[in-house]
């Protein structure tokens, strides 16, 4: 629909919109006859468009209707504007297309954080830091985030031109791009820990994730893996085919991975292990904390029912309602709930939300817990919840109805303000681009491609920390002697990481906050308890 068409062609539209949104949920109106509730809500919007005393938008007036109506469903059912659809659906697809670019808007100045690998900058050589002046010509200062983007992104074979400064060079460099697919990775590092441990990070699950994850365990196989880290942390989920052959890798024999139940019985469904699993044997610990969310839940669920892997971190975000997509007249969406999801066992996974005031308390509300630190294998942290019990494979006690509750729960210390105020200052990145400007031939001379070397021995000098105060503090954020203290060991470690992404991409990345993670640190200890785990099974 768009602006301009007759009252009375608008008006019919939007009355063959509701009729199709009051079938699908009719619970909307459980006191009145569906048709006239139907009738009523047009009759209100004809006398508004008609009689208000002001001029209407009348798409603005449907889609703040629309919105009440599904904040009185639940948390997850939404309504996607058209202007919205494009970046919704990229983020399940494995790909988009442009020039293959990180990047941050630092001072109004488009900076590259990192090139895509197998994108097209990264072939013609952008590297971290370099400062895009001018696209097409046109000066890119002041643009933000969505404007760089529709500037960048475009057409697989159509060219955009960019202008750049890079830090050792006199003059600017001028780059033509020829746009391309670029891949939008799941897996955002995987490495080898140490001569046995495999590490993988998973983001998110998209249409490729099941390939990716893969290849990587191949990868790590052939490098010598004997266990396996999965680190979900902060997987927000995504499509629920790929949770089931992710969970697939590691669980066999027709065991069921989840199912689904709804009112309608059509969207009742069952999914189960249906190819032979690569790594049904593999000992495995699998991280996971307040953000993890959906499919990440479906692969920890299945996980720990099946007493497959050792759940460890903190306890997660707890979404387990399953969302179907209607496209509308407009190209705009309705995304509503039409099922929850189950683990094998039984267990709901979503969490409550029927006595929290809006959305904001319900995702406030997330990773709140009152469990403690330590040993969790039989639940007993759990123990006084008024939660619904169900048993794993193995007879152990686990808890439905509020997320995934880790077998060891370690809890992350909280970020003292100081901490929070760099980071959303992004005050770590600019102090680090600052301090290559002087440092990076001698780290490259140094260190060259051995990371776990710079993992090892590179540190921040007492004076460079100062300089760092002192750079954030020209920044605007006022110094915390205390707060300082506190998170001195992550500050530290933030800034190494962001010198390693800048040499060795996100493997450096992890590999060095690996060092300080508590979560991970616990994790790498517990192989033998999830080898045990596996055989009571």
């Amino acid at each position: 629909m768009k602006l301009g068409k007759t009252n009375i062609s608008y008006s019919f539209i939007i009355l063959t919109i509701g009729i199709i949104l009051g079938i699908l949920i009719q619970k909307v109106f459980p006191d009145d006859n569906l048709r006239d509730s139907i009738l009523k809500f047009n009759d209100v919007f004809t006398y508004t468009d008609k009689y208000y005393v002001d001029n209407v938008d009348t798409q603005k007036l449907v889609t703040a209707a629309i919105n009440g109506m599904l904040s009185k469903l639940d948390p997850h059912s939404v309504y996607i504007p058209e202007s919205q659809m494009e970046s919704v659906e990229d983020s399940f697809k494995g790909d988009f297309e442009g020039i293959g670019i990180e990047f941050q808007i630092l001072n109004d100045t488009l900076t590259v954080v990192s090139p895509i690998s197998g994108g097209p900058s990264e072939a013609l050589g952008l590297q971290p830091g370099d400062k895009i002046l001018t696209i097409d010509d046109k000066s890119s200062i002041g643009l933000n985030d969505d404007e760089v983007r529709s500037k960048l992104r475009g057409k697989s074979g159509t060219k955009v031109s960019i202008t750049i400064t890079r830090f050792g060079t006199m003059s600017s460099i001028r780059y033509e791009i020829t746009r391309a697919k670029i891949p939008l990775y799941s897996v955002d590092s995987h490495f080898m820990y140490n001569s046995e441990t495999g590490y993988l990070s998973l983001s998110r699950f998209s249409e490729t994730t099941y390939d990716e994850v893969n290849k990587s365990l191949a990868d790590l196989k052939a490098q010598g893996m004997k266990q396996l880290i999965l680190d979900l942390r902060n997987n927000p989920g995504g499509l629920l085919n790929q949770a089931v052959d992710i969970s697939n890798l590691f669980i066999t024999d027709n065991k069921k991975i989840v199912y689904t139940k709804g009112r309608c019985s059509e969207f009742n469904e069952e999914y189960a292990a249906s190819k032979k699993a690569p790594y049904k044997d593999l000992p495995v610990v699998v991280l996971v904390n307040s953000g993890n969310a959906s499919a990440s839940e479906i692969v920890a669920g299945a996980m720990q029912d099946w007493d497959r892997a050792l759940i460890v971190g903190a306890a997660t975000f707890g979404k387990g309602l399953v969302q179907k997509q209607f496209l509308l007249t407009d190209n705009s969406a309705l995304r509503l709930t039409i099922a929850r999801y189950y683990t094998p066992s039984g267990r709901l996974i979503q969490r409550d939300y029927e006595n929290l005031k809006d959305k904001n308390e319900y995702y406030k509300e997330a990773g709140k817990s009152d469990e403690k630190s330590g040993d969790n294998i039989e639940h007993t942290a759990e123990k006084d919840s008024l939660k619904p019990k169900f048993k794993t494979a193995g007879g152990h006690t686990v808890y439905g109805g509020g997320g995934i509750t880790p077998d060891f729960i370690i809890n992350s210390p909280a970020l003292s303000d100081y901490t929070t105020a760099l980071l959303k200052d992004n005050v770590f990145y600019q102090f680090v681009l600052n301090y290559l400007d002087d440092n990076k031939k001698k780290i490259d001379a140094e260190y060259g491609n051995k990371i776990n070397d710079f993992v090892k021995y590179f540190s921040f000098r007492d004076r460079e920390i100062k300089d760092f105060i002192e750079f954030a503090q020209s920044k605007g954020i006022k110094f915390s002697e205390k707060d300082f203290q506190q998170d001195k060991d992550y500050i530290s470690a933030r800034l190494k990481a962001e010198i390693a992404r800048t040499f060795w991409k996100d493997n450096g990345w992890y590999r060095v906050l690996l060092e300080s993670d508590n979560q991970f640190q616990k994790g790498i200890t517990l192989f033998n308890e999830s080898r045990e785990l596996t055989k009571s099974k």
